[in-house]
């Protein structure tokens, strides 16, 4: 059966990589070995995808931004090993603010997701059906976006994080807690996702015990994290949400009242 696609002379294609009818692949492409490509999937200039990757009818992979800032410089979206990328998904050119939007290794994005320019996704992480990043949106490793969930510009979310299905992300969420609710706020710790990667029960305490300073016992932030500092400023998981908290520039989200709603 003959194969209808339009491929690029210039595209530079690896080794068993399956193209499939009325796909357009355009010039200055770059596709990893093994990769599988379905119908009806558009990649623009500028994109780079790794190996193994499995990419669904509809999708479409750097296409220029939607960013009234951008003036038609040369960008790229970067795209690791082993990524799933099911239908309709679309992933945006970074701008000039950072020429680039990365997505790292084994993730999943579901269908009609949306990234945008210039975010950063870290590695392992499942973006739920119709989740959203706006521009310049940073994710560490492990995440999970519940369905729906939509998250501000400039935000950044910690690794090993899960959201609620429809939560609307407007602040920083530090690492390996949960986000539900309205606007989305800490809910605790995400403890059944940190005890399938190993984690022990001594540091999911360690963590419960920072974020309870951080959340739950009414003090600000500068205070809570001098807290921090005293109490477990010297083990791995207090340096690394010492370090978030630190470099957040949106300010974190809040422990969930049910004032908030309102």
């Amino acid at each position: 059966m003959q194969q209808i696609y339009d491929l690029h002379p210039d595209a530079k294609i690896g080794k068993n990589v399956v193209i499939s009818n009325f796909t357009t692949i355009c010039e200055d492409v770059v596709i990893g070995d093994n990769t599988w490509i379905g119908p009806n999937v558009t990649i623009f200039p500028g994109a780079r995808i790794g190996k193994n990757c499995k990419i669904f009818p509809g999708a479409v992979i750097a296409a220029v931004p939607q960013d009234l800032k951008f003036n038609g410089e040369y960008t790229t979206v970067e795209i690791g090993d082993n990524n799933v990328i099911r239908e309709c998904c679309t992933i945006s050119r970074g701008t000039s603010a950072s020429g680039k939007t990365v997505i790292g290794n084994n993730n999943l994005l579901m269908a009609y997701v949306h990234i945008a320019h210039d975010c950063v996704v870290g590695d392992n992480c499942v973006l739920a059906n119709n989740s959203t990043l706006a521009g310049h949106i940073v994710l560490g490793d492990y995440v999970v976006l519940g369905g729906l969930t939509a998250c501000h510009q400039f935000v950044h979310i910690g690794s090993h994080v899960i959201t609620q299905g429809g939560s609307l992300v407007d602040k920083d969420i530090p690492p390996f807690v949960k986000a539900a609710r309205y606007p989305a706020s800490y809910a605790g710790i995400n403890t059944l996702g940190l005890q399938r990667r190993g984690f022990t029960m001594e540091k999911i305490n360690v963590i419960k015990d920072i974020y309870r300073m951080l959340f739950l016992k009414g003090l600000n932030v500068g205070n809570a994290v001098e807290l921090i500092k005293e109490h477990y400023g010297h083990t791995d998981e207090g340096k690394q949400i010492l370090s978030f908290i630190g470099n957040s520039s949106m300010g974190l989200i809040k422990g969930y009242t049910f004032m908030r709603r309102g």
